[in-house]
């Protein structure tokens, strides 16, 4: 079996693969500082809850932003499993031309989400991720990876109206009953989401316009979402396709066997 680690800044997505098959998933907060060994203790009691056992698994790889836990994640790996994890970075073959001006700093996370995207719907697309920070992602027909945008999530914006503010309390990121809000829960709720729902068409609109003069192929650029809140970002959005929760580990996936060989 394949263990496959998606370590965003907030969370942290595992997800079991047999047979090139995406069997379990699970989330569950990114701890910055715990150690290997209750990295090991966590997982292993996942598996206990669904039946599987961690000395099943053969091979793992990780994508992470996180540097501090890829150690510990590591280290795991090789004490526990006694095999080494495959990491998304500099040499890891995904078939995507990185057109940027310093291609190291693209997100892995982001060229996993690019890879996962071309290979289940193809191109020209962009992908949205709806997680600590939202990020567009703009992709060729070609795969050419051309860039994107990177803004504030959800969750961040609403926890600067938090600590910055003071009367305005912290509030369930949740479908807003109205636009006017009739109360200040009501109409923060109403700015968080309402606003992030025009960013969304705002920018999905003006890339999907440079990204079809860039990709030449004339075909029509779908927008592909993913992230803990991509199904209610859609819900208010006409701008969104495809709503595709795991999109990520499926990348993971993919670059795994495009690289397991070596």
């Amino acid at each position: 079996m394949l263990l496959a680690f998606d370590v965003g800044n907030t969370n942290m997505v595992l997800g079991v693969f047999k047979d090139g098959e995406l069997v379990q998933d699970w989330r569950m907060e990114t701890m910055h500082h715990r150690s290997s060994d209750e990295y090991a203790m966590v997982v292993n009691q996942l598996f206990g809850f669904e039946g599987l056992r961690l000395s099943d698994v053969k091979d793992v790889i990780i994508s992470t932003v996180v540097p501090p836990v890829l150690y510990s994640l590591q280290n795991m790996v090789q004490k526990y499993l006694g095999t080494r994890a495959m990491v998304v970075g500099p040499g890891i073959k995904t078939g995507l031309e990185i057109i940027y001006d310093d291609p190291t700093q693209v997100g892995a996370d982001r060229i996993v989400n690019a890879v996962a995207a071309l290979h289940k719907y193809g191109g020209p697309l962009i992908v949205i991720d709806f997680g600590t920070a939202t990020t567009f992602c703009a992709c060729t027909k070609d795969w050419r990876y051309i860039g994107g945008s990177i803004a504030p999530g959800v969750k961040i914006s609403s926890e600067a109206l938090f600590e910055k503010t003071a009367k305005l309390p912290r509030v369930e990121i949740d479908e807003p009953l109205a636009t006017i809000g009739k109360n200040t829960i009501e109409s923060m709720q109403s700015g968080l989401v309402y606003g992030h729902r025009g960013m969304v068409e705002y920018i999905a609109a003006r890339i999907k316009e440079e990204l079809a003069e860039i990709d030449g192929s004339g075909e029509p650029v779908r927008v592909i979402a993913t992230g803990g809140l991509a199904a209610l970002m859609h819900r208010g959005t006409g701008s969104i396709d495809v709503v595709d929760r795991m999109l990520t580990l499926e990348g993971l996936s993919y670059i795994y066997d495009k690289n397991k060989k070596d």
